[in-house]
């Protein structure tokens, strides 16, 4: 991956409004540097070469995962990038203002020593993370097909008597014996559970004419898949099979949708309106970004501040409509934006299953 391009991009973003860019948020410093411990922090410079701070711990992995960027050994990450960047003769930093805890502001208040001031850098390395290269969507592409692969493996567990939680766990030893690991905590729900849009699973046994709902991903190289499907278990009620018809019409009208230029807040609207004049709630937003968070920018949701989509942004669209007591059908991919619209990364059939 190309670390040094994606620092040189967030350089130019920050020159003329600060020195450099002080990035404390774990995840982007990763997306910069490459660095996969639990502890660091980097300093890029408009002007100049970057540092990246560890502590003793990850001395060793930090020269070997970032062999292009200077690595400070420290327990005071923040304070001592500071106390760099005014040896450097920084007058202004920009800071993630939106990660910065208080108690953490005014370590780097204390450091500054009244040399240095700082400045709200915005989301900058987020808007930069929304638009994948080429090796994060191939990342995503093989989590993808992993998660795919996990879906197809799972309907064999599917049988009465398993419990939600069986299957959860099905599907974190499939993605493990793929050399994979779990996006995030697998949504498991048998039955009246599927109405729940974010249900965990529990001891909850399968049973004849059950609506199950599953929604999980696989993680390859730090980049998140993330999909849903429905099942039913025997033959489906009448219901299920029209529940099912009308999400799967929504979500295939709203992924023709996702192409270059289209707006988040447009997306979700439209998503919502066709939801509501079938008749039902609208439980959650359309989708989300994915790539080193499984829910990143842009959020296909109302209040979105995101801009347009642009080709190479990896995004989920994932109606879903919700009984009470009943149970509930969300459809759900992972799409990239290119030129010919939203291309869907997950591939597992759309279509009701009957186990």
């Amino acid at each position: 991956m190309s670390f040094d391009r994606r620092r040189e991009a967030l350089a130019t973003r920050v020159g003329g409004v600060a020195d450099g860019y002080l990035v404390t948020k774990l995840v982007n410093v990763r997306y910069l540097t490459g660095f996969t411990g639990s502890n660091a922090a980097v300093l890029v410079p408009a002007d100049g070469p970057p540092i990246l701070a560890t502590d003793g711990r990850y001395a060793t992995q930090a020269a070997q995962e970032c062999p292009d960027v200077d690595v400070l050994v420290s327990r005071r990450l923040g304070s001592d990038l500071v106390e760099q960047a005014r040896a450097m003769g920084y007058r202004q930093l920009a800071i993630e203002r939106h990660h910065v805890t208080l108690n953490a502001y005014d370590v780097l208040v204390a450091a500054s020593d009244n040399r240095v001031s700082y400045v709200d850098g915005g989301e900058t390395v987020e808007q930069l993370r929304a638009v994948k290269d080429e090796a994060e969507i191939a990342a995503l592409r093989e989590a993808c097909r992993v998660t795919d692969e996990v879906f197809g493996a799972v309907l064999g567990y599917l049988r009465p008597g398993v419990t939600e939680l069986d299957i959860a766990w099905g599907m974190q030893e499939e993605m493990h014996g793929r050399g994979a690991e779990p996006a995030f905590d697998s949504i498991v729900a048998f039955g009246h559970n599927s109405a729940r849009p974010h249900h965990q699973p529990t001891t909850r046994p399968l049973e004849a004419g059950d609506l199950v709902k599953m929604d999980f991903g696989a993680r390859v190289d730090g980049y998140h898949a993330d999909v849903t499907r429905p099942v039913c278990v025997g033959p489906p009620a009448d219901w299920q099979r029209e529940l099912h018809a009308l999400v799967a019409t929504i979500q295939s009208e709203a992924r023709a949708q996702v192409v270059p230029g289209a707006v988040p807040v447009d997306l979700d609207n439209a998503n919502r309106a066709r939801i509501e004049a079938a008749g039902y709630e609208v439980a959650h937003g359309l989708g989300h970004g994915v790539g080193l968070e499984i829910h990143e920018s842009p959020f296909l949701v109302p209040d979105s501040p995101a801009a347009r989509l642009v080709d190479r942004v990896a995004v989920t669209v994932e109606p879903g409509i919700y009984l009470p007591g009943r149970g509930g059908v969300r459809i759900e991919d992972t799409v990239v934006v290119g030129a010919a619209g939203a291309e869907p990364l997950t591939s597992s059939p759309r279509e009701l299953i009957e186990i």
